[in-house]
């Protein structure tokens, strides 16, 4: 049954205010042990799994009746069961200070344990005050009452310090009999339990109530709990003996630090239940499983020291998390768990209306399990590995466990209510959840109808297209960096041979050719807004990374190969970002959209160029950005602002993909639909196509600067670098527009035979042997070749589109004019991605491809003769299958 009409805001504020200042009395008692188990511990001489076990009984207790109470709670009332659950627990708290041995401590733990099953009562009984769009965000505030566990991190230290354990269970005992008395003199019945008692009808029955739990569902909801809520709990307990061990400071810097956690992962829970109500509960579910991913993968890093025995002696290179920033990690944790124990409890009124007792209960009995489990998790894994950080990697997995079966089973549902057969059961996981969050989701969406592309299409499509552009520049620009990182270390350093460095410009075009394979496909998947985000939010660890990694001359190579390969993820999104790109404009507008896409993603590779030598010669950040490098000539130089310069774009590129971009519904497809394009014989022929045009633009960037600095070293390489980068990728969104005119198969013929004449010019300006060799000619033909790749690449992109509008009738004849043109979109942006896909290869083979020749001949010449003659094989195959006349697809 859900809120009643009539009830005045002031007795809605008033059962909101007792409730919230009831449970937070109530979760500081319940987390004492996390303070005073700490010189209990010392007391009895206890092992740190038996620590772990006398820290998670309370929270046994306290979960364990959380379903009987929640029960309780709608058949008696909160106003009667909320005050003698409290008094019943400080009776515990205070017989505690009694206990001698270890056996009695357990026991008086599981009273105080009674503490915990608040949060079963205050739900059902806040949530019958308010109507379902007010729900959230009051139950929001009112599990802000977490916040009690900062109280008690942040004053029972003290106490302690001053009086004893003992002093701290008798004040928190008092504090909670004093709140009982107060919450019964002053609430009042909730309108559902007074409306029935007016009736005179029976309350549910217990076995009423339990029916929902046979739902799947439930034990979903609990599963996410478990980890927002339980983790929370059981970090709160773990925290200040972690700290201690950890980094050495006393249980009152331990205290306090951890009350940092308990205050995020409490009071933001207001928060998160406003934006419940605004966004739904599930997106801020994504948000808060997504960005705790990223954290745990910090935080579950142990300090490591790497010893490589090298030629000259061993080099010793260490890893550590610095308290500072250890705390920082967990704030941010906390923040995201606060936001989801939110977004979990705006489910449970809004699909279990009659059941939020029992549904609650169970929910936030597991959540409590959470609490008692992890912490003996926690303790065994250290005890058993001896390395700390095993329980943030536990976390980690138990997470992406959550995040994995959340997602698949949305998309399960999804699918199964789209369909067309009137048997399959109705899913209430999708009739009121997120209604706030449908203005995202575009359900219908038809760009070739002239009169909604004028009135509604082009805004949306424009705004999607101008957000992705700066997200995919920043890709580039992380992607391509080590172009000009690579070029510097020597000067700082690193002693780094030729090859080893052609190698760290290579690596980053292997990984991000290869990713761009598996994020093709991720759009149709994830949907274009969440995959945005998430793959833009991916370029913080290789950005991060690099800030930190060059500052130190004795980093190992190894290292510097790792972050080499996750600059890659950069390279990857330029692959979703096309293809969800595609699917927002008319095929009149399609070419041009998606060169400008590309060509002014692609200017990230001269952004960077040029900003980078730029900003590793100051100190931008102060002294958040580390000190400087030495130079050999007595200059300094802030390499490391090479990664760092970009952290603060990415976030802001985050968060505008996340709340201004939109998903298409229509343009949802599984692996398995995509998957058609393996057997489309032009998906392969275009992939040698636009490995000639992009593969070029994207393998000469990447070694341009290098190439030039070997060949050239009386030139300053770092001035001119840029330059290329930048023709390309302007003449590419500058030309779009020639190929929808003229046809993309007849551009892009004369764009080879370009590429192939200017290559042939870079042959003839090159030195031999150290000697000759004009600069000014081969850069001149250089930036010709980077102009043609530009046109080509927008070419070959319109070609893609046109191709398909011709052989998907052909080979579907049986689709209908609405169902034709859904696969043909479908499978344009699945071939422009995975096209992309391959001819990023280009990054890695092109600078190898240098860095061969020059090893095995002394000149770069036999690498750009194979680039000369791969030319002349694209130039036939374009001019064969699509400019020839009776081509078999013209275009």
């Amino acid at each position: 049954m859900s809120a009643v009409d009539g009830v005045s805001r002031s007795d809605q504020r008033r059962a909101l205010g007792l409730s919230t200042v009831a449970f937070t009395v109530c979760f500081a008692v319940w987390t004492i042990f996390a303070i005073i188990g700490v010189e209990i511990k010392s007391e009895l001489g206890l092992s740190e799994t038996q620590f772990g076990i006398l820290v998670a009984t309370p929270v046994l207790t306290g979960s364990l009746t959380r379903l009987m109470l929640g029960i309780w709670t709608e058949q008696y009332g909160g106003r009667l069961v909320f005050p003698l659950q409290m008094l019943l627990a400080a009776a515990a708290t205070f017989l505690l200070t009694s206990a001698t041995t270890y056996p009695l401590f357990l026991l008086a733990a599981l009273g105080v344990g009674l503490a915990g099953g608040s949060f079963a009562v205050g739900v059902t009984y806040v949530s019958h005050w308010y109507p379902p769009e007010k729900q959230g965000t009051a139950l929001g505030i009112f599990g802000a009452g977490n916040v009690g566990a900062a109280v008690t991190k942040f004053g029972a230290p003290f106490v302690m310090v001053a009086f004893g354990w003992q002093a701290v269970a008798n004040v928190w005992a008092f504090a909670l009999a004093a709140i009982a008395v107060i919450f019964f003199v002053f609430s009042k019945h909730d309108p559902v339990f007074e409306a029935r008692r007016r009736s005179g009808a029976k309350a549910t029955t217990v076995a009423a109530q339990l029916a929902p739990l046979k739902n799947l569902q439930v034990w979903r909801f609990s599963l996410y709990y478990f980890f927002v809520f339980g983790a929370f709990v059981a970090l709160a307990l773990w925290l200040p003996h972690y700290l201690v061990d950890v980094y050495g400071v006393d249980i009152r810097t331990a205290g306090m630090a951890a009350a940092a956690f308990s205050l995020s992962a409490s009071l933001f829970r207001a928060y998160g239940g406003h934006l419940s109500d605004r966004f739904g509960a599930r997106s801020v579910m994504y948000w808060t499983f997504g960005f705790a991913l990223f954290l745990l993968f910090m935080l579950s890093y142990p300090p490591t020291s790497y010893t490589i025995h090298a030629k000259g002696g061993d080099i010793v290179f260490s890893t550590a998390m610095s308290f500072g920033a250890f705390v920082l990690m967990i704030f941010c944790l906390g923040f995201f768990m606060s936001l989801g124990k939110a977004a979990v409890y705006k489910h449970i009124p809004v699909y279990y209306p009659d059941n939020v007792g029992s549904v609650g209960g169970l929910v936030g009995m597991i959540g409590g399990l959470g609490g008692f489990v992890l912490p003996i998790v926690f303790g065994t894994l250290l005890d058993l590995t001896g390395v700390y950080t095993t329980c943030f990697a536990f976390l980690f997995l138990l997470v992406l466990v959550a995040l994995t079966w959340m997602h698949l089973s949305i998309r399960q549902m999804e699918r199964r209510n789209r369909a067309s057969d009137d048997t399959l059961p109705e899913l209430p996981e999708f009739e009121g959840m997120t209604p706030k969050t449908s203005a995202a989701t575009l359900t219908e969406w038809n760009p070739e109808d002239k009169t909604f592309w004028e009135q509604t299409g082009r805004k949306v499509a424009k705004r999607n297209l101008w957000i992705s552009i700066p997200a995919l520049l920043l890709a580039f620009s992380v992607w391509m960096v080590w172009s000009v990182v690579v070029a510097r270390l020597p000067a700082i350093g690193f002693n780094f041979t030729d090859a080893q460095l052609f190698w760290l410009a290579a690596l980053p075009g292997l990984s991000g050719a290869t990713l761009r394979i598996f994020y093709s496909f991720m759009v149709p998947i994830f949907g274009g807004r969440l995959w945005t985000t998430l793959s833009t939010a991916s370029l913080l660890l290789p950005a991060m990374g690099i800030g930190y990694a060059v500052q130190n001359p004795e980093t190992p190579y190894l290292i510097f190969l790792v972050l080499a390969l996750l600059c890659g993820l950069g390279g990857g999104n330029f692959a979703s970002s096309m293809a969800n790109i595609s699917f927002f404009f008319p095929k009149a507008e399609k070419g041009n959209a998606l060169a400008m896409n590309a060509g002014l993603g692609n200017l990230g590779v001269s952004v960077m160029q040029f900003l980078v030598p730029v900003v590793i010669t100051m100190g931008v950040f102060g002294a958040l950005g580390g000190e400087p490098q030495a130079l050999s000539d007595g200059g300094r130089l802030w390499l490391q602002n090479a990664g760092f310069v970009w952290v603060p774009f990415i976030i802001a590129a985050t968060i505008a993909a996340y709340f201004g971009m939109n998903d298409i519904a229509s343009a949802k497809a599984s692996f398995a639909d995509q998957a058609v394009i393996f057997s489309r014989f032009h998906n392969w022929i275009m992939c040698i196509l636009y490995t000639g045009t992009f593969g070029s633009f994207i393998g000469y960037s990447a070694g341009f600067p290098l190439l030039m600095k070997t060949q050239f070293p009386e030139v300053n390489a770092l001035s001119y670098a840029f330059l290329g980068p930048l023709v390309g990728a302007l003449s590419r969104a500058g030309t779009g527009w020639i190929s929808d005119r003229f046809g993309g198969g007849r551009v892009t013929f004369w764009t080879f035979v370009g590429m192939f004449v200017a290559v042939v010019g870079v042959l003839q300006f090159l030195p031999h042997g150290g000697e000759g060799g004009n600069f000014w000619a081969f850069f001149a033909c250089f930036m010709a070749l980077f102009f043609l790749t530009g046109v080509g690449n927008a070419s070959t992109f319109q070609m893609i589109p046109a191709i398909m509008r011709e052989e998907v009738p052909r080979l579907m004849p049986e689709l209908d004019a609405g169902a034709l043109q859904k696969q043909t979109d479908r499978e344009s942006a699945a071939i422009i991605a995975f096209t992309s896909a391959i001819a990023a290869y280009g990054a890695f083979f092109i600078p190898k491809s240098y860095g061969t020749a020059i090893s095995m001949t002394g000149g770069p010449d036999m690498a750009l003769w194979g680039f000369g003659i791969f030319y002349v094989i694209c130039a036939v195959l374009t001019f064969f299958y699509y400019t020839r006349r009776n081509a078999p697809v013209p275009c």
